[in-house]
Parts: structure tokens; C-alpha cells; sequence
């Protein structure tokens, strides 16, 4: 019964781990209502519901005091991404990012897939890792553009295929490459950073390895640890104790932008 849970006044916070196209407008609901709202990946399908979703955040917050609107983007804080971080925060120069995605294959028929249901694989999981490079580029995303796989006969889904490209307002740059072409035998995900004459190589969130960084050589987990636990509890912290967003409104409005305008760099090539 939502209307029911949405008019508990003693409940302050709400969790939304629905299909994807139902995340918007339960995300303005909840504000609506007065709620906190953690929302998994992605906040919205569509540049019309992100205005909806701004429009009731900022009347949200109007009328019940700063609100927090987070999305599960849970990479930014596993442990090797916060020591990754650590690590940059020195760097003198711009920074290099290639993040390889081996994505693997999803039907064409899964509901994923479709562009109104689940909004495609770089809607619903590549938003992932162009939040991540933001996160660790610690600058205002400023350019995109991307290319997916060419036609082919017996190609049903071309756009889970892709390489992106991200600019940065300080000169930074990375390239995303999603790809569910791959094997399931080669890593899921991987991440290299070059600055400043030095290399970071993660792999698989298990292990971080630095290439001429003085005092690191390399950071090792027996488990996966992609930051989930950590994620739920950065925004349980923040609601019991007044504290402000593990990610910032401002940030989920332009990562959510920036997929957009990836679609419309891949639909335009």
C-alpha cells in the first residue's frame, strides 16, 4: 500500500528498488511526501522525468527543510575507490581514466533492454561507471560523446556495445568501454588511472595495484567489495544524523544528464 507508506509520518525515509520505469515517479512521490529517498539505478528513463524529479525535489525541500535524494551508485564507495581517491587528491595534472566494462550478454527481449521498461544497458548500468570517473575525476562532466557497434546481420542489440568518452572541466579525461561481447572468464570490471607519471590499476574491486606511486604498491581483498554495504549505510548515516548527501543532488542531476546525452551521441552515429 504506497499512498499508506507515504503518509506515515513515522517513517522519514524511503527505498526504491523497483523496475525502472516505475523509479521516477515513485522518486517524486516520496519527496512529495515529505521523504528522504534512496533510489537504485537509474533515477529516471527520460529528460522529462529528471524535470519532474528537480521540480519536486526543490519544493520538497521548500517545505520539509534539505532533503536527500540518493542514488545506489555503491562503486564510489568500495574501499579500493575511496583509496583510489586518496591517492589522486595530490595529483598536479589532469587525470586519464579507462574503465572496461565486460558487461556480458542480456536477450534482446529481456525487459532491460527495452528503452521504455528498463532503458537500455548504458541507462540502467553504464550510469553506473560514468559516475564513478566523476567521482574521481572531481570535475564537472563538460563534453561526452560515444559510438556503438556498427550494423550486422544478425545483430539484434547494438547499444550494449559501446565506448564513451568523458570530458572533464579540468582537463581530465576517460573512456568507458561497455561491452557485452566478452567472456565471463575475463574480469567483470576493471579500472586504470594514469597521473602525473603514475599508473592505478583495480581489478574486479579484489585487488588495486599502483605503478610508481611512493608508499603504495598494492591494496587486496580475498572478497569482491563493491562498496554496497557502505553505500545503504552512507545514507542511513545521513538521515539519523541531519548530515548532508553521501552524493550531492547536484551530481545525480548531471550524471543523469550525461547518460542522456550518450544516447543521443550513440542514436546520432
Amino acid at each position: 500500500d504506497t499512498p499508506a507508506l507515504l503518509s506515515n509520518q513515522d517513517i522519514n525515509a524511503i527505498v526504491i528498488t523497483t523496475q525502472h520505469d516505475s523509479h521516477a515517479r515513485f522518486v517524486c512521490d516520496a519527496l512529495n511526501a515529505g521523504k528522504h529517498v534512496f533510489v537504485e539505478k537509474p533515477v529516471c528513463l527520460t529528460r522529462g522525468e529528471l524535470e519532474q524529479i528537480k521540480d519536486a525535489y526543490q519544493l520538497s525541500c521548500e517545505k520539509f527543510g534539505p532533503r536527500i535524494l540518493m542514488v545506489g551508485f555503491n562503486r564510489r564507495f568500495s574501499p579500493f575507490i575511496q583509496k583510489t581517491k586518496s591517492l589522486l587528491v595530490n595529483s598536479r595534472e589532469p587525470k586519464s581514466f579507462i574503465m572496461t566494462v565486460n558487461a556480458g550478454d542480456i536477450p534482446a527481449d529481456h525487459w532491460t533492454q527495452n528503452r521504455e521498461v528498463g532503458g537500455g544497458r548504458i541507462i540502467g548500468e553504464g550510469c553506473h561507471f560514468i559516475d564513478l570517473l566523476r567521482y574521481l575525476a572531481d570535475s564537472e562532466i563538460v563534453a561526452s560523446q560515444a559510438m556503438m557497434m556498427g550494423q550486422a546481420e544478425g545483430l539484434a542489440i547494438r547499444d550494449d556495445k559501446a565506448t564513451i568518452t568523458l570530458g572533464f572541466a579540468d582537463g581530465s579525461f576517460g573512456t568507458v568501454n561497455y561491452l557485452a561481447n566478452g567472456s565471463k572468464a575475463f574480469p567483470k570490471e576493471r579500472l586504470e588511472v594514469f597521473s602525473d607519471g603514475r599508473i592505478l590499476q583495480l581489478d574486479n574491486f579484489r585487488r588495486l595495484d599502483g605503478f610508481g606511486w611512493a608508499g603504495f604498491k598494492k591494496l587486496k581483498q580475498m572478497k569482491q567489495d563493491k562498496g554496497q554495504s557502505q553505500c545503504a549505510q552512507a545514507f542511513v548515516d545521513a538521515v539519523a544524523k541531519g548530515g548532508t548527501a553521501p552524493i550531492s543532488f547536484d551530481e545525480v542531476i548531471e550524471v543523469a544528464n550525461t547518460c542522456f546525452d550518450v544516447i543521443d551521441s550513440l542514436e546520432s552515429n
